[in-house]
Order: C-alpha cells, then sequence, then structure tokens
C-alpha cells in the first residue's frame, strides 16, 4: 500500500524580481512627462498680499508674470526693481516684454492675455502705477494682481 507521509513545511517562494526595471522605466518616464519645470527665476523678493475674494486662473499659457519688489541681490539696492521674465529692468521695457509675449501666443489668444503683477507687499504704489501706465500704452488691459489667500502666505 502506498504510504502517507506527513505534511512537509514549504519554504516562501522567493519574488521575482524580472519586471522590476520595467516598472522603475515606466516610473521615470511617467514623471519626466509629468513633471512642469520651474519658468522663472524670481530675482525679487515677492511675498504676495493676502486677499479675500481669490479667484485662480483657468489657462495659465495666456498669463505672462511681472515681478515687482526688492531685488534678492543686496548688491542691487534695497529699491523696488521690475523683473520682466528673468530680466531686472525699469517701467520703459514693459511694452516691449508685452509685445515679445503677445507674439509667443498663438494669433487666436493675444487678445485674451493676461498680464499677471506679482507685487511684494512692501512696494511703493508709484512704481506699480508707472507699470500700469506702460501696460495701458502697449495695450495690455487685461490684468491680474497675485494674492494668497488670507491666512496662507507664498
Amino acid at each position: 500500500m502506498a504510504s502517507i507521509r506527513g505534511k512537509e513545511k514549504k519554504g516562501t517562494p522567493g519574488i521575482s524580481t524580472a519586471s522590476l526595471p520595467d516598472i522603475i522605466f515606466i516610473l521615470l518616464f511617467f514623471f519626466m512627462v509629468a513633471t512642469v519645470m520651474r519658468e522663472r527665476d524670481v530675482k525679487v523678493q515677492v511675498i504676495v498680499p493676502e486677499g479675500t475674494e481669490i479667484v485662480k486662473l483657468k489657462k495659465k499659457s495666456l498669463i505672462s508674470h511681472i515681478y515687482i519688489g526688492k531685488p534678492s541681490d543686496p548688491a542691487l539696492g534695497d529699491a523696488s526693481r521690475i523683473q520682466l521674465n528673468d530680466v531686472l529692468g525699469d517701467h520703459k521695457k514693459v511694452g516691449e516684454f508685452v509685445e515679445i509675449e503677445r507674439k509667443k501666443l498663438p494669433e487666436v489668444d493675444r487678445k485674451k492675455m493676461i498680464v499677471s503683477l506679482k507685487v511684494d507687499t512692501e512696494t511703493k504704489m508709484g512704481i506699480v502705477f508707472d507699470v500700469k501706465q506702460e501696460l495701458r500704452q502697449a495695450n495690455a488691459l487685461k490684468i491680474n494682481y497675485a494674492a494668497s489667500p488670507r491666512g496662507e502666505l507664498e
């Protein structure tokens, strides 16, 4: 007759790592596609004011940013400066900046362009007024003031 053997202890099988490189490359590819690189290197210190009636803009490709605040580099002084793209400038270059930004947009969206002013809370309104006058002369009439929700600072 057949002999009955007792239950033998079986060890846990090893985990197969054959598909591990495939998973790593899929994750790497996903993060390469999904990651957005920072567009601007901000050279001025900007702490935006707090607001209560804040609306998040939907189409960010239509927004061009102008930063106004004290320079991060102390060698440039304490006076508020204007940053257009990655260059510090004065209010007289705002019109040229608007034209360059408009040309980057498709023809259909050029009239929808929004200029976002990110102004430090300590900045005097004189420089902001000068920038607004230049924007008006450049026919950039859609202006957005950046703000953070109450209780949250950027």
